[in-house]
């Protein structure tokens, strides 16, 4: 699988395209907000999501059948930011399980700042 694809069309909230990248029995997790979505729950959470978006992936690691993807997402009124890290285990070159930990960009709390 080209993970830059799958990044693509996930940035481009492309309806369509998203779902080729996955198993048909493919788990998806957003731990940081404890939810799961099969894939016709995630195109439809992730291309509903409101806004339109631009991002760049920072590094891509692979260990075995599982890619890990650090990424940048920006709304674009450059309004809203986040960083994702994604762990994507393949199965037969498709996503069978996305596991992603989103997190909004922000300043350091006051007490950090002087670190």
């Amino acid at each position: 699988m080209k993970v830059e694809e799958f990044w693509n069309a996930v940035i481009l909230q492309n309806r369509e395209k998203l779902p080729s990248f996955f198993t048909d029995d493919a788990v998806i997790r957003w731990h940081c907000t404890n939810e799961q979505f099969s894939v016709l729950e995630y195109v439809r959470v992730n291309c509903d999501y409101p806004g339109k978006w631009k991002g760049e992936i920072e590094r891509i690691e692979k260990a075995g059948e599982t890619i890990i993807l650090a990424g940048h997402v920006v709304s674009a009124d450059d309004g809203s930011s986040f960083h994702v890290v994604s762990f994507i285990k393949l199965k037969n070159d498709k996503i069978a399980e996305l596991d992603e930990y989103w997190a909004d960009d922000g300043e350091p709390p006051e007490w950090r700042r002087g670190f």
